[in-house]
């Protein structure tokens, strides 16, 4: 029998790109017997499955950037289709379909090149062995997305042929079993280096990384009811990265060209998708972050936006969730707010800064949900000044995030000079230190151990990054108003709350809403967004604030900061009308395609 060879994929992979040399220095269009046993034919091998990260989910924008619209902490353009609000979710959706592609592309890819490499590693360079060991890392990355999105899935670590793609699903523990043990084995063999010295390649880091993040989330769900044996590792697992990688001193240098350059900011980013400025060569960009986050009054485009809900989890300057503070104005909602809030949203009356021609040319547009007209820089008619222009995000007939959205549009990796309107010249984060930091933290915390001073150093560390204050046990536990909490419940509401607030338009929250199983209370009203037009932000009442202890289940609403509206949701635009959460939709469903090819492939609860 004939192994699948991913001819096809090697093919695909010529097509894609990256600015890391690594990826740019030779073909990868090789898939002979023995190719793989040579140290140059590993590396060639690798590389293809680098290729395959930056897939297109939507638009050329990285997945880690669009998962999230995928939850209800943000939207998409068109009501009551996204994924939890009103029935998208199913085994034709494009998006499901592409997902499940992108990443079975990765693991063929890296199978392939395992199934061709020496087995005995006394034969082995240490630069060969460091790239079989990158291989499995990258296949791992591709499992865990799969595992946390689809549950059992089949599981292969080899090549197969089609006689043998008759599997159906694997246990998810089973996989997760096998990837923390694997990802463990290549952390301890000192196979990888602590800090890649190409950027863009996984390292001993993020193999740690990795194992945390399945370890965390085997413990959430409580896979065979080993819930603490879990934690424990994931805790570890965290810890090792804790000793040997740090956060970056500035929270927006993460996120910005210039800020990427610096030191500090390569520590704390574990992986990234390396970004390629187009030059002359036009084929070698490999995503486009902006495309669809940006003002249309500019000439961006908007089909993807925070939520309301986001906007609600950040705390105000002094540390309290804004029905607790008394900071908190409904009338300037912006203002005296935790600084990552404004690193990340942009709402009605910021200015956002376009450039176009590697920025050679400046744009200001003041962001207006409500106006027909609104201010921009240059004035068409006087240069070096501002001027007036028709607010297209308003007047306009296509979708814009003043009347599809929630007000709200994305700043993260927005405040940076692009090279047009729709792109921002920085690298994405995959993985970074801030997320093991609170994987560390929240591990902790589900075996009970929240009273361990290492607890709150985590999260205070990533806090006192972010500009707000430092959590301490008394202010945590003893003189804080429970709320009706127990003292693990709050420090597990706290270390939610940051995770939301930190890692926000990564990918994470995706993951974690699943883990922490609220589909539920968080889909259970509408969407609401900002004040509707008769309204605005100016007739709104002190006392028009959100009530974080309501609805389905107040409990746990209060504990995953899940705001509610209800008691002026008249005064505000609505969304997502028939929103709404089926279990069936914790999984989504495989793609129809698929089931075709294995007849022992199912999904029950979509039929």
């Amino acid at each position: 029998m004939k192994k699948l060879s991913y001819i096809l994929l090697f093919a695909l992979t010529t097509a894609l790109s990256s600015c890391a040399d690594f990826l740019d220095r030779h073909s990868t269009a090789y898939d002979s017997d023995g190719f793989f046993k040579s140290e140059y034919g590993l590396e060639q091998g690798v590389t293809g499955i680098y290729r395959l990260v930056p897939f297109n989910l939507n638009w050329d924008v990285p997945p880690t950037m669009v998962q999230d619209v995928y939850t209800a902490f943000a939207l998409q353009e068109t009501e009551n289709t996204t994924i939890g609000a009103g029935g998208g979710l199913n085994p034709d959706q494009s998006y499901v379909n592409t997902y499940w592609a992108g990443h079975w592309n990765i693991i063929g890819r890296a199978n392939s090149v395992i199934d061709g490499a020496k087995t005995d590693v006394n034969d082995m360079t240490a630069t060969y062995r460091q790239h079989l060991c990158e291989a499995k890392v990258l296949r791992a990355y591709a499992y865990y997305n799969l595992m946390t999105t689809f549950g059992d899935i089949p599981f292969f670590t080899s090549s197969v042929t089609p006689e043998q793609y008759t599997a159906g699903r694997t246990d998810k523990k089973i996989i997760a079993d096998y990837l923390i043990n694997e990802l463990t084995e290549i952390a301890e063999s000192e196979a990888l280096e602590w800090t890649a010295s190409q950027r863009g390649r996984v390292d001993r880091a993020t193999a740690y990384a990795l194992a945390s993040r399945f370890a965390l989330f085997a413990g959430s769900l409580d896979f065979g009811g080993e819930s603490q044996a879990y934690f424990q590792k994931a805790a570890d697992a965290a810890k090792q990265v804790m000793d040997h990688r740090q956060l970056a001193r500035n929270f927006a240098d993460l996120f910005t060209l210039d800020g990427q350059m610096k030191a500090d900011v390569r520590s704390e980013m574990l992986w990234e998708l390396e970004y390629t400025p187009v030059g002359t060569n036009e084929t070698k960009r490999t995503h486009r972050t902006r495309y669809g986050h940006t003002s249309r009054t500019a000439g961006g485009s908007s089909v993807r936006f925070p939520s309301q809900l986001l906007a609600d989890t950040y705390e105000c300057i002094d540390g309290l969730r804004i029905d607790e503070s008394p900071l908190y104005d409904p009338k300037k909602p912006t203002q005296k707010r935790d600084p990552r809030f404004r690193h990340t949203l942009l709402a009605h009356g910021d200015t956002m800064t376009y450039s176009n021609n590697g920025g050679a040319s400046i744009l200001k547009v003041v962001i207006n949900a409500y106006d027909d007209v609104t201010r921009i820089f240059p004035n068409p008619r006087r240069p070096g000044t501002w001027g007036n222009a028709e607010n297209s995000d308003v007047t306009g007939t296509q979708v814009s995030f003043a009347t599809y959205g929630s007000g709200w549009l994305w700043n993260k990796y927005n405040e940076d000079l692009a090279e047009s309107f729709s792109e921002s010249s920085c690298d994405i984060s995959i993985i970074r230190v801030a997320e093991v930091y609170l994987t560390y933290a929240e591990a902790m915390i589900e075996m009970g151990k929240f009273n361990d001073p290492s607890v709150l150093t985590a999260i205070n560390d990533v806090r006192k990054r972010a500009g707000q204050p430092l959590l301490d046990s008394k202010a945590c536990v003893e003189n804080e108003n429970l709320n009706g909490l127990s003292i693990q419940e709050k420090f597990r509401q706290r270390v939610r709350r940051e995770r939301k607030c930190e890692l926000a338009m990564e990918g994470v929250i995706f993951t974690d809403m699943r883990r922490w199983q609220i589909g539920d209370i968080c889909n259970e009203f509408p969407s609401y967004g900002n004040p509707i037009k008769d309204i605005r932000y100016e007739g709104l009442e002190a006392t028009d604030i959100p009530n974080f202890n309501y609805g389905l289940d107040p409990h746990r609403s209060n504990i995953n900061d899940i705001a509610h509206y209800e008691h002026y949701k008249d005064k505000l635009r609505v969304r997502d009308r028939n929103r709404f959460w089926a279990p069936r939709f914790q999984w989504w469903p495989i793609p129809r395609v698929e089931l075709d090819r294995d007849p022992n492939l199912s999904n029950p609860d979509y039929e």
